[in-house]
């Protein structure tokens, strides 16, 4: 379909459309880096969270060692996440991840683990 705009005649739909494979490709990548960004951002968080804790009681009583366990399996588990997230976009290095948020070795190691079932009273 064409439009007449003085003597001109104007296409009334723009012939540089991407096909639609295209539109979906983008909007897949772009959901894609979205959900990065959120890992990444739950990571700085529980790693956050984490320090704090540790800034905080710097002589740590027995008493709140659960708690601090507690925080660890938390940051653990948002760093598993990120990674997955990762790989599955095909970032697979996560050196770079472990240097760029400073992950304590402790986070690495409980990194993927399930979390221990909740003991009910």
């Amino acid at each position: 379909m064409r439009l007449r705009a003085g003597r001109h005649y104007i296409a009334a739909m723009s012939r540089d459309l991407r096909p639609p494979v295209d539109i979906l490709h983008y909007e897949i990548v772009q959901e894609q880096a979205s959900a990065l960004g959120r890992m990444g951002r739950a990571l700085e968080q529980t790693l956050a969270r984490l320090r704090e804790f540790d800034a905080a009681h710097a002589e740590m009583p027995a008493s709140l060692q659960p708690a601090r366990r507690k925080l660890v399996a938390e940051a653990g588990q948002a760093l598993w996440m990120f990674v997955v997230q990762r790989e599955a976009t095909g970032l697979r290095d996560s050196r770079h991840i472990m240097r760029t948020y400073n992950v304590p070795a402790e986070v690495q190691r409980c990194m993927g683990l399930a979390p221990a079932p909740s003991k009910r009273t």
